[in-house]
């Protein structure tokens, strides 16, 4: 674990020019440290070689080694199509079905498969869904493993409401057990906050396009049973203006939406929460990133401090973002680094290492990138700058 923390910087403070301050993370000087070639994730078309993708994977520490969760993509087509949700044309792909390729790491940075295994999302094992499983966040939880991820029920980028709960659980990450999926509402980017100080366990959530947190009533056992707690998760969803945290919309670049990014830390000055935002990131905040030009829209990451006693509560929350997408592979691509998608980082796997805070996010959906900094810093980052709650 020595390279992994002597491989990250510290983060840097910048004063901007208009007086706001910013925290920005650093990137691994390596980045990205996967590529789909790494995996393989290559086709031949018409002559020309295709590849693939690997990003948005959950993470975490096991045994002296780092697993790595990432979807992974092959055979796709790009084509144009209309988004269901707000009825204008963009790009999509067609045959776009994640599959999730456990991976393990000695240094966190050079990752090898796990015995060939993967995680189906196809019809394959079960009928919940069948259009593939994305963006599993790794959670431990009294000696075992939760995997919670995205089912999608329809074909991604077409398909309305098609994305699902997923729930999984392991003890090695070779061997892998299905509990189901959350049926009562369409939701993506669920982390699980454990139990702690005699509070329930919650569950951070998106609903289009704010972030909310939820106690779960009967504690694990409504995650691992989800058809059992039917209900009880229609209850929740039907009562979901209750359980609101982090609204999107009173910033730029999180004017469009923020959703849950990879599971809480339990810090000394209350949860850390690391989140994705898109929207507009304007000149100054990308000229310390050494951009010419603001983004109109971009993926971002951003961070909150939640109350150690009542998770509900914000404390801090960042009004800028702590890191956007700068690099060909993370922003619009070039002819070593073509991207699926432009102007993305998305936090999936992040964890405390020593006094590094160590971040595992995709890039361009298309890569992994590995972030850092000291979290003493970033947390009293928050404490100075972030907002204050209301």
């Amino acid at each position: 674990m020595h390279e992994l923390q002597n491989s990250l910087g510290e983060g840097t403070t910048v004063r901007l020019p208009s007086g706001r301050t910013l925290f920005k993370l650093d990137p691994y000087s390596g980045n990205p440290i996967l590529q789909p070639q790494d995996l393989d994730l290559t086709w031949q078309e018409n002559g020309i070689q295709k590849i693939g993708a690997v990003f948005n994977g959950g993470a975490v520490p096991f045994h002296g080694r780092i697993i790595l969760l990432p979807r992974c993509h092959r055979q796709y087509r790009k084509s144009r199509c209309t988004d269901p949700s707000t009825g204008r044309e963009r790009d999509c792909f067609d045959n776009y079905i994640s599959e999730i390729w456990p991976l393990v790491s000695k240094d966190g940075i050079r990752f090898s498969r796990i015995n060939r295994f993967v995680l189906r999302g196809d019809g394959s094992e079960h009928q919940d869904f069948c259009y593939g499983i994305e963006d599993v966040r790794i959670i431990p939880c009294d000696g075992t493993y939760l995997l919670i991820g995205c089912g999608k029920t329809g074909p991604a980028f077409r398909a309305a409401r098609a994305d699902r709960i997923a729930i999984y659980s392991t003890r090695d990450f070779t061997r892998v057990t299905y509990h189901g999926i959350i049926r009562a509402f369409d939701s993506r980017n669920a982390v699980l906050l454990p139990a702690s100080d005699g509070q329930k366990p919650h569950l951070l959530l998106r609903f289009h396009p704010h972030i909310y947190i939820a106690p779960l009533e009967y504690g694990i056992e409504q995650l691992l049973n989800p058809e059992l707690y039917a209900d009880v998760w229609h209850h929740l969803y039907q009562r979901r203006r209750n359980y609101l945290l982090l609204e999107a919309g009173s910033l730029p670049h999180e004017r469009e939406k923020i959703g849950p990014g990879a599971p809480p830390i339990r810090t000394e000055r209350g949860w850390l929460l690391i989140y994705h935002a898109v929207g507009t990131i304007d000149a100054e905040v990308c000229g310390v990133y050494g951009l010419k030009a603001p983004i109109p829209r971009g993926y971002s990451i951003c961070a909150a401090l939640l109350d150690l006693g009542n998770p509900r509560r914000i404390l801090r929350r960042t009004q800028l973002p702590i890191y956007i997408p700068s690099a060909p592979f993370e922003l619009y691509g070039n002819s070593r680094y073509p991207v699926d998608i432009p102007a993305v980082v998305f936090p999936a796997g992040a964890f405390v290492c020593g006094e590094k805070l160590v971040i595992y996010a995709g890039a361009g959906d298309k890569y992994t990138v590995l972030l850092g900094c000291n979290v003493t810093y970033l947390i009293e980052y928050l404490w100075q700058y972030g907002q204050e709650a209301k």
